[in-house]
């Protein structure tokens, strides 16, 4: 019998009002605790997550925004509470994942739980984008989880996210990989990768309010941080169709096979010259962009790069 842990995901919102209950409650379900730092949010993300306060969410903090989006303090910020914080294991992660145990009938903590006794002090993820499809292009509603059902795996490099440790001594490095990898001496990275269900975005008007209209830092912009995020419109976004993506049954039936070498960039008709552009040519894109490249502009080569940071968000 494995002993209970206290695990606290450390999570960070703007304006998450569609995610942040969702994300608290599954947690709760899962056996893990939450500390939220809230980036001056403006919409009710607070008020809903203060309802949890009496379940699995120990504390709310506000970092100040200064205008703008800044992944660098908001990591460093979780480093600093993975230092002052009172936990076994710590879990980085944003209000739009959801984590899980790929084994049936096991619980997140349990999972981790077994990479602890077993020795091990940090786990893996792996990533599963959910977005919407040209078949069903709109689930900006409370129901999003049980409708938007079409996945892909993302794998651009293992590990890519790195996110859940076991509390140490010294000091741990999140702001190197942009979030993606946590960074201490002496890790040792269990072998099996538990799984993370990312919902990207609802509805091509959503993926417009959430990314067009944020200013990100532009010190991290020039990193080659946030990507495709910034600039978009709802009509240059062009869903994939469900025929090219997979269908969700249950966590442990999730397929990681084959995987995307990024979360993707969602391109429409005005978007489709951006590939043109050295700073589209040199990402990593899906299997279905590619191809949708190859027909819009015949002869296009869609050059792949290792990642450079890039961030929790990408």
């Amino acid at each position: 019998m494995i002993a209970p842990m206290r695990i606290v995901a450390l999570l960070q919102t703007y304006n998450e009002q569609r995610f942040i209950g969702d994300c608290l409650d599954h947690l709760a379900a899962q056996g893990v605790l939450a500390y939220l730092v809230d980036n001056e949010s403006s919409d009710d993300t607070v008020a809903i997550a203060e309802r949890r306060l009496a379940a699995n969410l120990i504390g709310i903090e506000t970092l100040a925004r200064d205008g703008v989006f800044s992944l660098h303090r908001q990591l460093e910020r979780k480093q600093e509470l993975a230092q002052s914080l009172e936990a076994d294991w710590f879990m980085h992660q944003d209000t739009d994942e959801f984590r899980v145990s790929p084994e049936r009938g096991r619980s997140l903590a349990e999972a981790i739980a077994r990479a602890d006794e077993a020795g091990f002090n940090a786990v893996n993820f792996l990533e599963f984008v959910f977005v919407p499809t040209r078949e069903q292009p709109d689930h900006d509603h409370d129901d999003y989880l049980r409708t938007m059902r079409s996945y892909y795996p993302v794998l651009p490099s293992f590990p890519n996210r790195l996110n859940a440790w076991k509390r140490q001594q010294g000091a741990v490095n999140l702001t190197h990989s942009g979030g993606h990898r946590v960074r201490f001496p002496g890790l040792k990275l269990a072998p099996q990768s538990l799984y993370s269900r990312h919902y990207l975005f609802l509805s091509a008007d959503y993926a417009a309010r959430k990314f067009t209209h944020k200013r990100y830092d532009p010190d991290e912009v020039a990193r080659g941080w946030h990507r495709w995020r910034g600039g978009r419109d709802s009509d240059e976004i062009e869903l994939p169709s469900q025929r090219q993506l997979r269908s969700y049954a249950e966590d442990h039936l999730l397929d990681p096979s084959r995987p995307c070498k990024s979360t993707g960039e969602v391109l429409g008709q005005r978007g489709e010259r951006l590939l043109t552009q050295r700073r589209w040519l040199r990402h990593h894109t899906p299997g279905w962009l590619k191809r949708a490249a190859r027909r819009a502009l015949p002869g296009t080569q869609l050059r792949a790069r290792q990642p450079s940071g890039g961030s929790a968000h990408d």
